[in-house]
């Protein structure tokens, strides 16, 4: 989705060798947000809510969007390698971090390398972990407009869903979207959307407040995942809400900006 420019700030920097496109909003204790598999959706109600008090900061994927891909990046832990040094770089260490879906992982990969680089970690239906029960949803199977209605679970009540992905398809929208998912099918193909090694290294991150936030019927991500990342991720919370699929933060966003304001507080 494109951007509003009265509410974001967009800046180009180098990082690695290459170009990285940053989005910014509001100001105060920065928060790193990292977006999901089919790209950022665009400006949300909980965005504007958390710019309030903080300085919004989400990075546009290698590959994604206007962020050219980085060729040596052939894996979700290499994307963690490369956004450890932005962080590095920018001076951001530590930092707030909120992760979505695939950025989610992205997240979980980069603690459980060096946890020391954030301050508080947010972890929204992550995928990254094989399901215990059920499976992750295929992205490369169905549409991506197919894909996007399955993450949310009562459509007819979520109004910003429509907002964001009513209407007719843009060509622009569809060139998107198939880019996100060729990228994304190059950093998460092979085993499909997990890594099996997360889940061990995850025990050894402590000390790192985390907070988990997952819709009850989420079909993306089966809740069931949830728990193996709670157990994994010592001390970690857990917040599942119901009558909510894998998009709480559209879904339920009030009960997800109140989660996510205590939490960072």
């Amino acid at each position: 989705m494109a951007t509003n420019p009265q509410e974001w700030r967009e800046e180009t920097v180098r990082v690695a060798g290459t170009d990285l496109t940053l989005l910014q909003s509001g100001t105060g204790q920065p928060v790193l947000v990292l977006h999901e598999e089919l790209g950022h959706p665009g400006w949300l109600r909980w965005h504007a809510e958390l710019a309030r008090n903080h300085t919004v900061i989400l990075p546009l994927h290698p590959g994604f969007g206007k962020s050219p891909r980085v060729e040596w990046v052939r894996g979700i832990r290499d994307l963690g390698g490369f956004y450890t040094r932005a962080l590095r770089e920018r001076n951001l260490r530590p930092v707030d971090v909120i992760g979505f879906s695939m950025g989610g992982w992205l997240a979980a990969e980069m603690a459980a390398c060096d946890a020391a680089q954030f301050r508080r970690m947010v972890l929204v239906a992550p995928t990254g972990i094989k399901p215990p029960q059920g499976e992750i949803m295929d992205l490369f199977t169905v549409t991506a407009r197919a894909y996007l209605d399955a993450t949310i679970h009562d459509a007819q009540s979520t109004p910003e869903f429509a907002k964001l992905y009513g209407g007719e398809q843009t060509p622009e929208q569809f060139e998107a979207w198939e880019d996100a998912r060729a990228e994304t099918a190059r950093l998460a193909w092979q085993p499909y959307m997990h890594n099996p090694s997360l889940g061990p290294l995850l025990e050894g991150v402590v000390g790192l407040p985390t907070l988990l936030i997952w819709g009850k019927q989420d079909k993306v991500v089966p809740v069931s995942v949830a728990e193996v990342f709670k157990k994994s991720i010592p001390g970690s919370q857990l917040v599942v809400l119901d009558n909510c699929g894998h998009r709480p933060e559209v879904e339920k966003q009030a009960e997800f900006t109140q989660q996510l304001q205590r939490f960072l507080a």
